[in-house]
């Protein structure tokens, strides 16, 4: 890749812009996946009493970032970084409590909270690396 002038902005290269893609969609992908689990667990899989439990309301919550993932803004990504962590909290808690059906879908809602967390994470990451490309002068 040619230098650039002094004249021409400084272009990200192609990767950095597959790799924010790959990220975004990495982290919507897991949110919604731990909705449908949250929802799933508490309403049919497993629910702590017969017929379903309030506790399925924990997947709101969830809901609300969805937008600002598809819409892209930053600040929705750094601030479900720090939510997902109550989540993986209860997916933990719940692996070394609950029986065996219940004790998989914990499971299951501790990866999802850490895929979540980590594209979030090299989201932002990237963002800001090819923000600070293109804005250093030639």
């Amino acid at each position: 890749m040619p230098a650039p002038t002094p004249f021409a902005p400084a272009q990200p290269s192609a990767a950095v812009g597959a790799d924010v893609a790959a990220t975004r969609w990495l982290a919507v992908s897991s949110l919604l996946g731990l909705i449908v689990l949250s929802l799933a667990w508490e309403l049919w899989l497993a629910p702590l009493r017969p017929g379903g439990s309030w506790l399925a309301l924990k997947g709101l919550p969830l809901a609300l970032p969805l937008a600002g993932l598809l819409k892209r803004r930053m600040y929705t990504y750094r601030w479900v970084s720090l939510l997902v962590w109550l989540y993986f909290t209860e997916g933990v808690v719940r692996a070394w409590s609950d029986a065996a059906p219940s004790r998989w879908l914990a499971l299951a809602e501790v990866a999802l909270c850490l895929l979540l967390f980590v594209a979030c994470t090299l989201h932002v990451r990237l963002r800001q690396r090819a923000a600070r490309a293109a804005a250093v002068p030639a």
